[in-house]
């Protein structure tokens, strides 16, 4: 991590070797204690690494960026209380691209590539095409295996999606919605149209692929340990096995960790003591989800299944997960937190110590 003050300014230099290819990303601005009022104004956006198969190619593909926003006056709506980090703020208006409910036309017979990042600090979408399929193809790591056919997709903070949407229904207007969600503390979710599909022009006759990456499986290795992180909250901290993160005056920080090995893999089990929902996030090595308790039935039956990689696993309210983490890059310091961005302010983060071979 970089900190750049007022006015400076800095080249990144990516090594990609290790990165899967279409995997979707997005970059945020990580200062610990501000990270969730810079993300909350708009320092966000999407990176994205190309394909390296021609199967999707042929599909006009959109970036759908999610982002909600509260305002006063013309100024991002100020955190005011403790309770908006306890919480996490969710804005009363919601945009795709920075447009409020946009049109986005779609030809009759047609297939589109919609790749989708959940950009909001706190917000879960639950998403839902009227009359219309999702087909999963793809998640934060990169491409499964063949589509998936979905009604819905819960999608919660800092995650991202990779899907295809064929217009087979008669030519009129259909909603993007996100359905209604309870993600606890005391946000039930109303439901909320993202935007709106509408047919337009000549009729054409894609098709939905039957193989997307035959590459892409489960994996069942030999774990080199199990580790237990423990989420929880109380007097207006996070908490990750009971250690609420600080950086400390002389440097050096007060934190939950996981010391792990380059070339092996661990299982991480996360058991979330809370009664909120708390999207998992892991840098630099993406998972596989072994199991869910709790939460989403169709988000846990999804991604205990299908070989999707994953760097944001939901840990359901008084629920737990278990994950496989290839430990394969970045033999350094990372970090893993919520992706509620203020409950990371607040201390539910730790440090992920990856040692050489």
């Amino acid at each position: 991590m970089i900190m750049l003050m007022c006015g400076d300014t800095f080249t990144y230099d990516y090594d990609l070797s290790n990165q899967e290819p279409s995997s979707i990303n997005f970059y945020h601005p990580h200062i610990h204690g501000t990270v969730a009022e810079q993300y909350w104004g708009g320092m966000a956006g999407a990176l994205e690494v190309a394909d390296e198969t021609s199967v999707l190619s042929g599909f006009e593909t959109h970036i759908l960026f999610l982002k909600d926003i509260s305002l006063s006056g013309s100024e991002p709506e100020p955190y005011t209380s403790i309770m908006d980090f306890m919480h996490g703020k969710e804005g009363n208006t919601i945009m795709v691209n920075g447009l409020v409910n946009p049109v986005l036309n779609i030809r009759p017979g047609q297939v589109q590539r919609w790749r989708i990042i959940n950009a909001s600090n706190a917000r879960f979408y639950k998403l839902s095409l009227e009359n219309h399929t999702l087909y999963v193809v793809g998640t934060e790591g990169g491409l499964l295996d063949k589509p998936y056919p979905m009604s819905s997709l819960l999608l919660p903070p800092g995650e991202r999606a990779d899907i295809l949407i064929k217009a087979n229904q008669s030519s009129k207007s259909y909603r993007l919605l996100s359905l209604p969600y309870n993600r606890g503390g005391g946000s039930m979710g109303q439901q909320v149209t993202l935007l709106t599909v509408s047919y337009q022009g000549g009729r054409v006759n894609d098709g939905i692929p039957s193989t997307i990456d035959p590459s892409a499986v489960r994996i069942n290795p030999t774990p080199a340990k199990t580790e237990q992180l423990y989420l929880s909250m109380g007097q207006g901290k996070g908490y990750i096995n009971g250690i609420s993160f600080e950086m400390l005056s002389d440097g050096t920080m007060k934190s939950a960790e996981i010391h792990s090995k380059l070339g092996t893999h661990e299982i991480w089990e996360i058991i979330n003591q809370s009664g909120m929902d708390h999207p998992f996030h892991q840098h630099v090595n993406p998972c596989q989800v072994l199991s869910i308790t709790g939460g989403d039935s169709g988000y846990a039956s999804f991604y205990t299944t299908a070989p999707a990689w994953k760097d944001v696993v939901v840990i359901p309210k008084m629920g737990r997960a278990k994950i496989l983490v290839p430990v394969m890059d970045y033999d350094r310091m990372s970090m893993f937190h919520c992706h509620i961005v203020e409950h990371e302010d607040i201390g539910m983060m730790g440090l992920w110590h990856i040692m050489g071979m």
